[in-house]
């Protein structure tokens, strides 16, 4: 498997899958801690103006991308707002959370989906196979998100993971 990721739909549920050229303990590090993922979440273009995390079962991951790139057009100075609620977390191994759009004071939009993520972390000769699996509500809720360009937004905020992490070695 390259370095590149791996999307696969089934039914309501969106699986992705990459492998990243460093330990596990520092790529489940860089989804864990708030001054890392300022780093690298979200597509290329975009910053994390406020980024707060509260790291443990039950605890909340509220969080604002906003775009500084001028060449994006309409999606310039936009600002996209999500909230993560942790379900369960085995320290270097997996991270479960309810992840939902949100507004300033972290309520859920209403009429937009949330998901139900699962993140495995798996040891691989020194890399780490990082395994997503996104359930929605319906495969229709799914379409929404994969038609506002997640796929792409993904990858990008991904790769910038993988830069991230060659820069933390």
């Amino acid at each position: 498997m390259s370095n590149k990721m791996i999307t696969t739909v089934e039914g309501q549920e969106l699986i992705l899958e990459r492998v990243f050229n460093a330990p596990r303990e520092l790529v489940f590090k860089a989804f864990s801690e708030a001054e890392h993922l300022k780093q690298w979440w979200g597509p290329r273009g975009w910053i994390l103006p406020v980024c707060n995390v509260d790291f443990r079962p039950g605890g909340i991951w509220h969080y604002c991308m906003k775009c500084i790139d001028e060449k994006q057009g309409e999606f310039y100075g936009m600002e996209s707002w999500g909230k993560a609620v942790y379900e369960e977390i085995v320290e270097g191994e997996k991270v479960v959370y309810v992840d939902y759009f949100s507004d300033a004071e972290g309520n859920e939009t209403e009429g937009m989906p949330s998901s139900h993520i699962t993140m495995i972390f798996e040891e691989q000769d020194g890399q780490t196979k990082l395994i997503s699996r996104s359930k929605y509500s319906s495969p229709e809720a799914l379409q929404t998100v994969m038609n506002m360009g997640m796929e792409q937004g993904i990858a990008e905020t991904w790769d910038r993971l993988e830069e991230h992490l060659q820069s933390m070695q």
